[in-house]
């Protein structure tokens, strides 16, 4: 099963990279871990937030293969914890659907692109899932995700990385 980390914005710092690769690098061969980045639209005066935010949403799911599963980052949506993140891993195993999680830009994700582009998609579920009630910076998403993937990994496995 491939998980794609499809997230606005190509211009991170070397630690958001170095930190991704070594999570990714940790996977095992058969759950692999994939990041896309999309350019961030330029920000300017004249064009609107809404605008931007649905530019880059549309940009976001132009990247989403059909028949996959897809996770939607988004502070409003579930938050959960690590077993059930284990336990949502271990489904979508089962489902033998890709996934992809979708990281909007720093406007956040036009759920109304959303759901018209969803009408004659063949799609897996969808889900929409809240890291936490804090904000965290874009860049530091994608280490938190590659991270808490992992470590669902360990704990679908008993691997020790996990400890409770």
């Amino acid at each position: 099963m491939q998980i794609s980390i499809i997230a606005i914005g190509n211009k991170m710092p070397a630690w958001v990279n170095a930190n991704c690769d070594e999570y990714f690098r940790r996977m095992p061969k058969d759950l692999s871990l994939k990041l896309i980045e999309l350019p961030a639209q330029k920000r300017i005066k004249s064009q609107s937030i809404d605008a931007i935010r649905r530019k880059e949403t549309e940009q976001l799911l132009a990247a989403v293969p059909d028949r996959n599963n897809i996770v939607v980052l988004d502070e409003r949506g579930q938050s959960i914890s690590t077993r059930l993140l284990a336990k949502k891993l271990h489904d979508w195993q089962l489902d033998g659907r890709d996934v992809c999680l979708i990281i909007g830009g720093p406007d956040g994700i036009d759920f109304s692109v959303l759901a018209q582009w969803k009408v004659g998609k063949t799609l897996g579920s969808e889900w929409r899932w809240s890291l936490s009630s804090l904000t965290f910076p874009h860049p530091l998403v994608r280490v938190i995700v590659a991270e808490q993937l992992y470590r669902a990994w360990s704990v679908c496995t008993g691997h020790p990385y996990h400890r409770e």
